[in-house]
C-alpha cells in the first residue's frame, strides 16, 4: 500500500514537467478508438447496398491500419518511457541508498505504469467517444446520408480493441522499466545528472565526404521521381529511389551534426554573441546523440505530408469533378457490326456473332427494359475504330517527338473517331460547345492533360490524316475540351471528330445511348437504376451473350465518394498518428533534456545571464530542434508531392493546392503546438531554482 501511495504522488509530481507524455498517450486513444469506431457510426445510416459495401472496405482497412498505428504508437510509448526514466535515476539513486531493493523500485514503476495505463484509457475513451459522434456528421456528410434519425453511438467493439491494443503496450512498457531497473548501478543512478554529455567533434572532412555523398544520392533520387520520373514504369523500379532518399537522409543528418557547430565556431561573431555559443553546443551535442531519431522524425514527416496532401487532393478531385464530368444519368455502350470474319476467326460462336449485331436499344428490349418509358432526353451515337490507325500512326512526324518523351506508352492502339453531327448530339445534351468541319478538317477532343500536350505536338504540326480515303487536315492547332463517357475523372485521352461524309465501312463500331432517368427525384431514379441493374437482366444478358456496358451517375459518386472516403480516413489516420509521434519523441527529449540542464541554467544565472536571454536562448534551441528534421522532410515533400501530382495526373486528378494549404493547417497546428508546449513546459523546468 506505501509503494502505491507512493506511486500516485510520484504521477502528481511529474504530471506538470511530463504533461506531453500524458496527453500523447490519451491523444493516441482517442484517435485509436475515433478510427476504429466508424463501423458502428455508419450503421444508423440509410445508405445503399453498394454504399454499404464500400464502407465495410474501408473499415476492413481501417482494422488492417489499426495493426500498424499499434507499432508506431509502442513505439512512441516505450521511447517515451526511456526518457522518462532517465529523468528519474537520482530519485531511484535516492531510494536504493534509503534500502529500497531494485524490486520494489520495479513495481513502483509497475503501480505508476497501470495507473497512467487506466487514466490515459478512461479519459482517452471517453474524448473518442465525443469525437466519434463528430465524426458520425462528418461520415453522414461524406456520403450524404439522412441523419435524422441520429442518436448517440457508442462502439463496444472499438472500446474492446482499444483496450486490447493499449493493455498490450502498457504491459510492453512495464517488461521495458523492469529492464531498465534491473540495469542500473548505485553510482550512475546519483551523478546521472552531474555528467555532461560530451561533443564530440568527428572529423569536418569525413563529414563533408559524407554530406557530399549523400547530397548526391539524394539529388539522383530527386531527379528519377522528377524528370526521369519516365524511367518508373513498374511498381517495383519505385523501391531504387526510395532506398536512397532513406539511406542519404541518414547520411546527411549524421554528416550535418558534426559540420553545423564547426562551421558556427569559426564564425566568431555569431557563435560568440549572446548566448549562441551554449545554445549551438547545446543543439550539436543532441543532434549528435539523435541521429538515428532525428532521421526517422524526418521520414515520418516527409511520409505525412505527402499522405495528407495526396489523400485530400484526390478525395476532393473525386467529389467536385462529379457534376461536371457526370452531366447525364445514365450512359449505356455495345459494340456493334464487328466483322463476321474476325469474330469467326477468334472463335465466337454463330450465337455471340448474331448477338454482337444488337445495338444498345435492341438488347434493352431483349432484357424487357422498356427505354421509351424509363428514359428521358435520349442521345443514340456511333464512334469507330480501325486497328490500322493507331497512336503512332496518327501522330505522323509528330512521333519522335513524342516518343522522347514517352518511351513506354503503348502506341499501336487504335484510336476512336465520331461523326460531327454524333459529336454535337453529346455536347448539348452535357452542354459542352458544338462545332462545325469542312468536308477535309478533323478536330480532336480530350480533357487527360497528359494527352492533350501530345496530341498538341501532332496538331501544332498540321499532322494531316487519311480516313476512309479522305485525308484530313486539323482545324484548330490544339485538342478542344470534351468526352462522350461519363466518369469522375478527366479520362478523355482524345477522340478524333470528322465530317459526316467520311466512310467507316470495315471500321470495329461502337453504339452509345446516353440520357436520364425518367424520375423526378432521387429514389425514383435509384428504382429505375435497381431495375436496369438487377440480377435477373444480369443473367439475361449473359445467356443471350449480350455484351452491355453501363456507368450512371448514381454508381460512379458512390464509387467516387467511397474511394474519396476511403483515401481520406487513411490519409488522416495516418498522418495524424505520424505527425503526432514526431513532435511527441522531439518534445520528449526535449523536456529530458531541459530536466538534465537546470544546473547549467542555473549557472548561467549566476553569471549573470537575465531570464530573458535564457529564455530566449531555450526558445532558439528548441526551435531549431523542431525545424531541422522538418526542414528537410519539406525539401523531400517537394520532389515527393511532384511524384504524387503525376501519378494523380496519369489518373485524371489534378488540384494539390489546396491539399496543400489543409496539409499546413494540420502541420502548424500539431506539429507548432506541441513545439509551443514543449517549450512553455521546459521554460517551467529551467525556472525551478533548486
Amino acid at each position: 500500500m506505501k509503494l502505491f501511495k507512493l506511486s500516485i504522488k510520484n504521477i502528481k509530481k511529474s504530471f506538470k514537467d511530463y504533461a506531453i507524455y500524458f496527453f500523447t498517450l490519451i491523444l493516441g486513444v482517442s484517435i485509436f478508438y475515433l478510427f476504429n469506431s466508424i463501423d458502428s457510426q455508419t450503421a444508423m445510416m440509410n445508405i445503399t447496398e453498394s454504399t454499404r459495401e464500400i464502407i465495410d472496405l474501408m473499415i476492413n482497412m481501417l482494422s488492417g491500419v489499426s495493426v500498424f498505428v499499434s507499432f508506431v504508437l509502442g513505439f512512441l510509448i516505450i521511447y517515451a518511457s526511456r526518457f522518462l526514466m532517465k529523468r528519474r535515476h537520482k530519485e531511484f539513486g535516492i531510494y536504493m541508498t534509503l534500502g529500497m531493493g531494485k524490486g520494489q523500485i520495479s513495481k513502483i514503476l509497475l503501480f505508476e505504469t497501470i495507473l497512467i495505463g487506466c487514466v490515459s484509457l478512461v479519459v482517452g475513451s471517453g474524448i473518442g467517444i465525443l469525437l466519434s459522434q463528430l465524426m458520425s456528421v462528418f461520415v453522414a456528410n461524406m456520403f450524404e446520408v439522412d441523419m435524422t434519425e441520429f442518436t448517440f453511438v457508442f462502439s463496444s467493439s472499438a472500446l474492446i480493441k482499444t483496450i486490447i491494443y493499449f493493455g498490450i503496450m502498457y504491459v510492453l512498457v512495464m517488461i521495458f522499466n523492469t529492464i531498465q531497473v534491473g540495469k542500473c548501478k548505485l553510482i550512475d543512478l546519483l551523478y546521472a545528472n552531474k555528467k555532461s554529455e560530451k561533443v564530440h567533434m568527428k572529423n569536418p572532412w569525413v563529414c563533408t565526404i559524407v554530406f557530399i555523398l549523400g547530397a548526391g544520392l539524394l539529388g539522383y533520387a530527386y531527379y528519377l521521381v522528377t524528370a526521369g520520373v519516365n524511367q518508373i514504369q513498374d511498381p517495383g523500379d519505385i523501391f531504387p529511389p526510395i532506398i536512397m532518399g532513406v539511406v542519404s537522409t541518414f547520411l546527411i543528418i549524421w554528416s550535418l551534426s558534426g559540420l553545423i557547430l564547426k562551421i558556427v565556431m569559426s564564425m566568431k561573431g555569431l557563435y560568440y554573441k549572446g548566448l549562441n555559443s551554449f545554445t549551438l553546443r547545446q543543439i550539436s551535442s543532441k543532434i549528435n546523440t539523435t541521429v538515428f531519431s532525428m532521421g526517422m522524425i524526418c521520414l515520418m514527416l516527409f511520409i505525412t505530408i505527402c499522405v495528407l496532401s495526396s489523400s485530400l487532393s484526390l478525395k476532393n478531385s473525386l467529389t467536385k469533378n462529379l457534376k461536371e464530368l457526370a452531366p447525364v444519368d445514365i450512359e449505356l455502350s455495345k459494340t456493334v457490326d464487328m466483322p463476321d470474319s474476325y469474330m469467326e476467326d477468334y472463335g465466337y460462336t454463330q450465337e455471340e456473332i448474331d448477338a454482337s449485331h444488337y445495338t444498345v436499344m435492341e438488347t434493352l428490349e431483349r432484357i424487357g427494359f422498356d427505354a421509351d418509358k424509363k428514359l428521358k432526353d435520349v442521345v443514340d451515337i456511333y464512334t469507330y475504330a480501325n486497328s490500322e490507325l493507331t497512336v503512332r500512326t496518327l501522330l505522323g512526324s509528330a512521333y519522335d517527338q513524342v516518343y522522347q518523351t514517352y518511351p513506354h506508352l503503348y502506341y499501336d492502339s487504335a484510336e476512336e473517331f465520331i461523326k460531327i453531327s454524333d459529336y454535337n448530339k453529346v455536347a448539348r445534351s452535357y452542354g459542352h460547345e458544338t462545332y462545325e468541319l469542312e468536308d477535309d478538317e478533323y478536330m480532336i477532343v480530350a480533357d487527360f492533360d497528359s494527352w492533350i500536350s501530345i496530341h498538341n505536338l501532332a496538331l501544332k504540326q498540321g499532322v494531316a490524316i487519311e480516313v476512309g480515303g479522305k485525308t484530313l487536315t486539323p482545324k484548330y492547332s490544339e485538342c478542344k475540351n470534351g468526352f462522350i463517357r461519363i466518369s469522375s475523372n478527366h479520362i478523355n485521352a482524345g477522340i478524333f471528330v470528322l465530317p459526316d461524309n467520311i466512310d467507316f465501312t470495315g471500321f470495329d463500331k461502337k453504339n452509345f445511348v446516353i440520357g436520364n432517368y425518367n424520375a423526378v427525384d432521387k429514389e425514383g431514379k435509384q428504382q429505375i437504376e435497381n431495375e436496369l441493374t438487377s440480377e435477373e437482366n444480369y443473367q439475361t444478358l449473359s445467356n443471350q451473350h449480350l455484351n452491355l456496358s453501363a456507368s450512371s451517375k448514381i454508381s460512379i459518386y458512390e464509387a467516387s465518394v467511397g474511394l474519396g472516403a476511403l483515401v481520406t480516413f487513411i490519409g488522416l489516420y495516418l498522418g495524424i498518428i505520424f505527425l503526432m509521434s514526431s513532435a511527441a519523441i522531439l518534445a520528449l527529449k526535449e523536456l529530458s533534456e531541459s530536466t538534465d540542464n537546470k544546473e547549467r541554467f542555473l549557472m548561467l544565472r549566476k553569471l549573470g545571464v537575465d531570464e530573458k536571454m535564457i529564455h530566449r536562448a531555450l526558445f532558439r534551441q528548441i526551435a531549431i530542434f523542431f525545424l531541422f528534421p522538418l526542414l528537410l522532410a519539406i525539401i523531400h515533400s517537394y520532389f515527393g508531392i511532384q511524384f504524387a501530382n503525376y501519378l494523380l495526373a496519369g489518373m485524371g486528378i489534378d488540384g494539390l493546392l489546396e491539399s496543400i494549404i489543409m496539409t499546413a493547417i494540420f502541420l502548424i497546428c500539431i506539429y507548432g503546438g506541441y513545439f509551443l508546449i514543449t517549450y512553455f513546459c521546459s521554460k517551467s523546468i529551467i525556472s525551478h531554482k533548486e
